[in-house]
Formats: structure tokens, C-alpha cells, sequence
């Protein structure tokens, strides 16, 4: 047997560097952020708030959060990967909370590994149908900008923006490039077509709204009452700033962000005190949220299916999950020895 060739050098440094520098800007940034504020009014902020409903608050998040994701991937995955039970990916999605810890796209990463390998179904595919996942997202986001700009009394020629990047996909996906379509792991996107894409969007809503919710309210339990107007134009930007893969579960991210925009809404009569009332939430929401998450996910890991070590075909020979609705450019199923699937 051929000897495997050797590790480049340094490769193993970079490897070390990448996977510890998310924890060194964390700290940082945390550092950066307590550096700023009055650490005895920090403290008094924590202090006063009431624990056992903060956490349970922070419980019926994560329970909510995990099973509005899961309606609305598990739709998409249906339609374009295999018919996966809800109660199925409901665990696999609480399980992959535990590798989320490290980076929300890694959790997301776990996901179409997992998917791939149960259903055996070619990885390209199932990362095809994941990109569908994220463009609901990405379109939701683009939602809330046009509320924010709406609600924020700002000059509708703003709506050209999101509106217009919308449009700008929506329209690749009705032109349908060759040389896009073609690609394996571009297929799931072009099969839902723009009907599909919208259908996908429509089913992430209350994943959106238990989100908005989940980082809006915890500013409340210490008096960082933000309006609807500015929560619109604000919240959106640290939901979407968490899932960046710069610090592990936002830490430091989440609170400089919150610092910078949310100041203004901190009824307190100090500079530091406003910036310990925020930093107090995001630090007690970061934590809260970590420590749920595991229990949860260890909880749920107890029945997740077994996963193979390979998938049950080859890449390049297996087709689609046989049985499963597809999508067409336009949204509507194929037979299932259509040659498009």
C-alpha cells in the first residue's frame, strides 16, 4: 500500500491558528467591551435581574427556535433530499446545536453531512438543498429591511436596495444560466425555481419571528426598552452578525454591536451605565442561550439516528432519494424517472 504523502509544512500550525483565533477576538472583544463600562454597575444590572425567568425565557427560546428551524428546513429537504420525518430532523437539528456552539456554519455543516450520509444521498445535493435553505433566510433578512426602512420613516427609494438584490436573484433563477444550472450543487436552486424559492421563504417566517423575538426581548429584562421602528432597522443586523464565523456564538461580536446601536435605549444617566445595562443583557443572553443549548442537544444526541461513516453511493453515480417530490423550475413535482432529477 502506498505510503499517504507527507503533511506540508506548517500546515498543522495554520490548522491550530484557524481554529484558535475565533477564541482569541472573543476575548478581545468582550475585554474591549468591559474595558468600557462601570463593572459595579455591571454587576448591579445582573443582579437585579430575576434568574429562574430568565432562563426560562431563554428555555422556551431554544425549544421554539429549534422547532420553528425545523419546519422550515425539513420542508425544503423534503422537496429536494429524501422525505425526512419532522421528529427525525427536530433531534438531528437540537443535536447539531453542539457543533453550532463553534460556529453557526458548522452546526449547518453537521446537518448536510448527516442528511447525506443517512439518506445516502450524493453530498453536493443535500448542499444544493441547504443553499435553498439559506436563500429563505437571506430573503427573510431582506424582508425585514424593507420593514425597517418602512417603519423608520426613511426615504422609499431605500427599498431599491433589498428589493433589489431580491429581484436580481429571482431573475437569475428565472433565466436560468447553463453554465449554473448545470452544476450538481446549484440544482436544488434551480429546480425550486422562483416559486419555490418563495414557497421556502413563506415557511421560514416563524423561524424569523422566533429569532426577532429571541433578541429582541432579552434587552427588556434590563430596561433596554428599543421600539419597534429601531428593533427593526437594529435587531436584524446582530441576528445576522452571531451567525458570522468570527467569534464562537457571537460572544464579543453580539456585544460590540449592541453597544454601538443600541446606547440610545439604555435609560440610565451615565455613559457606562447604558453601555453595563446592554453589556449585562448580551453577556447574560450569550451565556443563558450556551448552557441550554448543550443540555438540549446532549439530550437530543441520545436519539439521533446512528449516522454512516460513507454515504451509501458514490458522488458521482447516485442519483436523488428514490420516492422523494422534487422540485421543477417553476416548483411543481416530477416523476421520479424524470431525467432532470
Amino acid at each position: 500500500m502506498a505510503e499517504a504523502p507527507p503533511r506540508p509544512e506548517g500546515e498543522h500550525p495554520r490548522s491550530l491558528v484557524r481554529a484558535v483565533l475565533p477564541f482569541v477576538v472573543s476575548i478581545a472583544l468582550v475585554a474591549f467591551v468591559l474595558a468600557r463600562l462601570d463593572l459595579k454597575a455591571f454587576q448591579e444590572q445582573l443582579a437585579r435581574v430575576s434568574a429562574p425567568s430568565f432562563l426560562a425565557f431563554a428555555a422556551v427560546f431554544v425549544v421554539s427556535l429549534c422547532a420553528a428551524d425545523s419546519l422550515a428546513t425539513v420542508l425544503v429537504y423534503r422537496r429536494s433530499v429524501a422525505p425526512i420525518r419532522f421528529r427525525d430532523f427536530f433531534i438531528l437539528r437540537g443535536a447539531s446545536y453542539l457543533p453550532s456552539l463553534l460556529n453557526h456554519h458548522v452546526g449547518q455543516a453537521f446537518l448536510t453531512v448527516a442528511l447525506s450520509r443517512i439518506h445516502g444521498v450524493p453530498l453536493a445535493r443535500v448542499a444544493g438543498a441547504t443553499l435553498l435553505v439559506y436563500a429563505s433566510w437571506m430573503g427573510s433578512i431582506l424582508g425585514l429591511s424593507c420593514v425597517a426602512i418602512v417603519l423608520g420613516d426613511k426615504p422609499l427609494l431605500w427599498l431599491a436596495v433589498p428589493l433589489g438584490a431580491g429581484s436580481l436573484y429571482l431573475a437569475l433563477l428565472a433565466i436560468r444560466p447553463a453554465r449554473l444550472s448545470s452544476l450538481r450543487v446549484l440544482a436544488p436552486l434551480f429546480e425550486a425555481g422562483v416559486r419555490g424559492h418563495l414557497w421556502a421563504l413563506f415557511a421560514r417566517l416563524p423561524h424569523l419571528v422566533v429569532l426577532f423575538v429571541g433578541t429582541w426581548v432579552p434587552f427588556w429584562f434590563f430596561d433596554v426598552r428599543i421600539p419597534p421602528a429601531p428593533a427593526f432597522a437594529f435587531i436584524p443586523v446582530l441576528m445576522v452578525a452571531v451567525t458570522l464565523p468570527i467569534t464562537p456564538q457571537g460572544f464579543g461580536t453580539r456585544d460590540v454591536l449592541a453597544a454601538t446601536l443600541l446606547e440610545p435605549f439604555a435609560p440610565f444617566p451615565t455613559h457606562e451605565e447604558r453601555l453595563a445595562a446592554i453589556a449585562a443583557s448580551t453577556t447574560a443572553w450569550g451565556v443563558a442561550i450556551t448552557l441550554i443549548e448543550i443540555v438540549f442537544a446532549l439530550l437530543l444526541l441520545r436519539f439521533v439516528t446512528p449516522i454512516p461513516t460513507t454515504t451509501s453511493a458514490p458522488l458521482s453515480e447516485a442519483g436523488p432519494a428514490p420516492g422523494r417530490p422534487e422540485f421543477l423550475p417553476e416548483g411543481q413535482p416530477v416523476a421520479p424517472d424524470d431525467p432532470r432529477g
